[in-house]
């Protein structure tokens, strides 16, 4: 009777606890809570060792531990315990066979799974957890004693079970039903951005605008931490980041930002492949930027903006989330990267369109100028040279009659002198606007060589000037005498406005602009610069800021050489300080004709390290002849077939190094060569016994002619 009442009384308190388990798993629907809690309350109720939740993964294969009671549980949850299904387990074979499982003495089982964590384990029972046809994991309940399940435990416990498994699949039903419901509300989200986007892409014209828009809205849609807008250079070596969300990017942009095109990061491969690159994890990412500013990334995502077959730049997506991009945010933001391409095209086209407005406003305005101012020179000048032919032959008159009257004579000198002061001075400034008219036929030239030419010939000291040469220029096209002239003006113009200034300094930069049609020559004075009134003032004719002493004519002629080269030319108030003049030569696109060099020349360069001398080094070489290059002359001068003498010596004077070649008798096989030709210096030079003076050779072929002479 006794053991009729305590089985009463147990199957009661298992009924009990099996309806507070059924009470409970129909209310949770999160599934963490829902497994924590029925392992805690089958223990509690029953009086179990261990109870534990498994579910069968995504490949059916194993079936892993997602609840466990106590401290053995969740250490076992921290090392990822699972077990084979159909494996030699009781899991394994109640998931794999589809029954319920009881070991009374799992000492003698022929299936069980021995668990470290679980060492005082002597029975156990395994109960699938099926819904429908389909096992989704099981539950294994663990005694410290023997036999310590019945057959009513069996029933009551598989009951509880069967509801268990409802449960859980009614909480991932709950769980994909919410994943679905915010899916569509992102996606919601983002189509809500790409439509801001693409009105604002229709409405903004200004670029920095639009851009710092565009990254904000990406930014507060989708809820990522970093979005960044990169557009390539002129020269197409690098993407330049031009807006970037939050204090990161307001410091990368102050800092210059800039990665290689198809260097080590996303930006870069992107750019150069036209292709969207998508890391998921950036730390396992072979190319990838790793960015101080920007530490806390996980996942990355850049994509092109691309107008026809042009790639002009990137936009960067960065998530503090791993794998944090879905297919719908990969296809919404290359569709918002689209729109956002075709606006940055649009408003690049606007200002292109603007500036070429303005350029041909001030041409016509420069023409007409220049055309009357022409004109009337030329008239004053042809009027003024007769002057001193005249004032020569009074001043011989006047000189005869010198014993007659000696003080009226020598007066009269002096106001003839004074009169062909300014008949010189009229025929100088004709010079000035004429000259540059004399135009000779353009040729391929080294811009940065030209430049430096004149820098030294105007003796300007190399502690003065500091250069910035991109490397492999492409070859300008130009009159280099009148190319020479236009620098010259500008460098003179530098020197005073610095007058005043404690330090002076030049910067002379020559990169690539305009899609690499033109190189640029910028060069920038740090002297008071020029004001805004001022800016289209001074390419006139005789208008100067510098006060009675100077013209007004250096930068009108420098203006009408550049229009006469096709080029182009600026100015324009440096940001640290100073002005900037930028003048853009045309580059040569003709065809270099090859050419076979003598390969027994042996060739003497007197010239300093510079790009020009390195030039012809190379050429003789590549053509097997052989070239020394020194600057002191002070080598056996017997031995070379050929001396060219470079007109500009930073390291030497010229006419030392004449008078020590023409001592040396070498004279007959000496050239000097020079960036600009005039014939005044000509006859200064011939007199040192040289064979001739010729423009500087910048290609093979007139290296060429220069060598086989």
């Amino acid at each position: 009777m006794p053991d009729n009442v305590s089985l009463a009384e147990r199957r009661a308190t298992l009924l009990h606890a099996a309806a507070k388990v059924g009470r409970n798993v129909t209310s949770i629907l999160d599934p963490e809570l829902l497994l924590d809690q029925t392992v805690d309350i089958i223990c509690d109720a029953f009086g179990f060792y261990y109870a534990g939740v498994f579910l069968i993964d995504e490949s059916g294969e194993w079936a892993v531990l997602r609840a466990g009671r106590g401290e053995a549980g969740a250490a076992m949850i921290a090392n990822g315990h699972k077990l084979k299904v159909d494996g030699h387990s009781m899991i394994g074979a109640a998931t794999g066979q589809r029954k319920a499982l009881i070991a009374l003495d799992v000492g003698v089982e022929p299936v069980h799974f021995k668990n470290p964590y679980l060492p005082d384990t002597r029975s156990e029972m395994a109960l699938p957890l099926s819904v429908g046809d389909e096992v989704i994991g099981a539950l294994t309940v663990q005694s410290t004693d023997e036999a310590a399940f019945t057959e009513d435990d069996i029933t009551v416990l598989q009951t509880m079970a069967d509801q268990l498994a409802v449960a859980i699949h009614n909480a991932h039903l709950h769980t994909e039903n919410r994943r679905l419901l915010a899916r569509a509300e992102r996606r919601a989200r983002l189509l809500e951005a790409a439509s801001e986007v693409g009105r604002d892409v229709t409405s903004i014209l200004d670029m920095d605008e639009l851009l710092n828009k565009t990254v904000d809205i990406i930014c507060d849609a989708y809820g990522f931490y970093y979005a960044g807008v990169f557009l390539v250079d002129e020269a197409g070596e690098w993407a330049v980041l031009k807006a970037g969300r939050g204090e990161a990017g307001a410091a990368m942009i102050a800092a210059g930002h800039k990665l290689g095109v198809g260097g080590h990061s996303m930006i870069g491969a992107c750019v150069e492949r036209g292709q969207a690159r998508i890391a998921l994890d950036v730390g396992e990412e072979p190319v990838h930027f790793k960015n101080p500013y920007l530490p806390h990334t996980r996942s990355e995502m850049a994509l092109p903006l691309i107008v026809g077959d042009k790639t002009m730049g990137a936009v960067t997506v960065q998530s503090i989330e791993e794998a944090a991009f879905s297919d719908e945010d990969i296809a919404s933001l290359q569709a918002m990267a689209d729109q956002l391409a075709i606006a940055i095209n649009n408003a690049r086209l606007l200002k292109e369109l603007e500036a070429a407005h303005a350029e041909l406003l001030r041409t016509k305005t420069f023409e007409a100028l220049a055309t009357s101012t022409l004109v009337a020179i030329h008239w004053i000048g042809n009027k003024a040279l007769p002057i001193s032919t005249s004032v020569g032959l009074l001043r011989e008159d006047l000189e005869s009659l010198h014993d007659t009257d000696p003080d009226l004579v020598e007066s009269m000198l002096e106001d003839l002198q004074t009169v062909e002061d300014s008949a010189r001075l009229i025929v100088s400034v004709q010079e000035h606007l004429i000259g540059p008219a004399r135009e000779e036929k353009p040729s391929p030239v080294m811009v940065d060589d030209v430049v430096r030419d004149v820098v030294v010939k105007m003796g300007i000291s190399s502690d003065m000037v500091t250069y910035h040469i991109a490397p492999d220029l492409p070859l300008g096209v130009a009159d280099v005498t009148q190319l020479s002239r236009a620098f010259g003006y500008v460098l003179r113009n530098g020197l005073e406005a610095m007058e005043a200034v404690a330090d002076p300094h030049l910067t002379v930069e020559v990169v690539p602009v305009n899609r690499g049609d033109f190189v640029a020559v910028r060069i920038t004075d740090n002297g008071p610069g020029i004001s805004e009134e001022n800016l289209e003032k001074i390419w006139a004719a005789f208008y100067s800021t510098k006060g009675a002493r100077h013209a007004g004519l250096g930068l009108s002629a420098c203006a009408q050489i550049l229009q006469q080269l096709d080029g182009q030319i600026s100015a324009y108030n440096a940001p640290g300080g100073g002005a900037t003049f930028e003048l853009a030569i045309p580059v040569y696109d003709g065809i270099l004709p090859a050419v076979n060099l003598s390969s027994d020349c042996s060739l003497l360069l007197i010239d300093d390290d510079d790009p020009w001398s390195r030039f012809v080094e190379r050429v003789i070489k590549d053509a097997g002849g052989q070239v020394s290059r020194s600057v002191d002359v002070q080598v056996d001068l017997d031995g070379f077939d050929l001396i060219l003498v470079d007109d500009a010596l930073e390291g030497a004077e010229i006419r030392s190094v004449l008078k020590h070649l023409r001592a040396a008798g070498v004279g007959v096989k000496t050239l000097v060569v020079a960036s600009s030709l005039r014939v005044e210096r000509t006859m200064e030079l011939m007199p040192f016994g040289v064979r001739d003076v010729l423009l500087k050779p910048y290609t093979r072929a007139k290296l060429a002619e220069i060598v086989h002479l």
